[in-house]
């Protein structure tokens, strides 16, 4: 038998079961599967920035779930705030950006949709590339987000998560992308 069809037949027959829902998560159950689904359909927009200069902007938070802080790519939900829904993900984008890193972009392109963990959380994220990018605040995002911007030479970069990691930080998996080979092409 087909595990895949299997799978598919098991979702398409047990109705999702909303176990716990909070303002931005929610747990469900469907079936034998438990997962974890942002509220009201929210989803995310992650921001690739390069200065001219060839460094990757960066973002330091210290994270709850991981009990330490996370090197990350800047990102942010989308139309989360009240009266935000139809917010669009380029917006989301735009304004994530300038909040958490103090970066304007000139323009963004769409890079698709991702989802970082599908087994366990059904969020999904639009992955943007920032261009023409414009220094016009310091960032840091909102009030009690604690958020340091770092600027990193993206040649640097490998190095850089290593000694990070081994300092105890998290690094977001999303870091991946750019210690592609694809990122470092000539």
């Amino acid at each position: 038998m087909d595990i895949a069809v299997s799978l598919e037949d098991e979702y398409r027959a047990d109705p999702e079961v909303t176990q716990w829902q909070g303002r931005f998560i929610g747990a469900k159950t469907r079936g034998r599967w438990e997962y974890v689904s942002r509220a009201r359909g929210i989803k995310a927009a992650v921001i690739l920035a390069i200065t001219p200069e060839d460094e990757v902007v960066l973002v330091e938070q210290f994270r709850i779930p991981l009990g330490k802080p996370c090197v990350e790519l800047p990102a942010g939900l989308i139309g989360d705030d009240d009266g935000g829904e139809g917010e669009l993900a380029a917006t989301a984008a735009i304004r994530e950006l300038e909040e958490e890193t103090g970066y304007r972009a000139g323009r963004t392109e769409n890079l698709g949709e991702y989802y970082s963990s599908p087994g366990m959380v059904s969020e999904s994220f639009t992955l943007f590339r920032a261009y023409d990018l414009e220094r016009v605040g310091p960032g840091g995002g909102v009030e009690g987000e604690g958020i340091t911007v770092l600027h990193v030479p993206r040649r640097e970069l490998p190095q850089f998560l290593d000694a990070k990691r081994a300092a105890g930080y998290g690094i977001d998996v999303r870091l991946l992308l750019l210690l592609s080979p694809f990122w470092f092409k000539e």
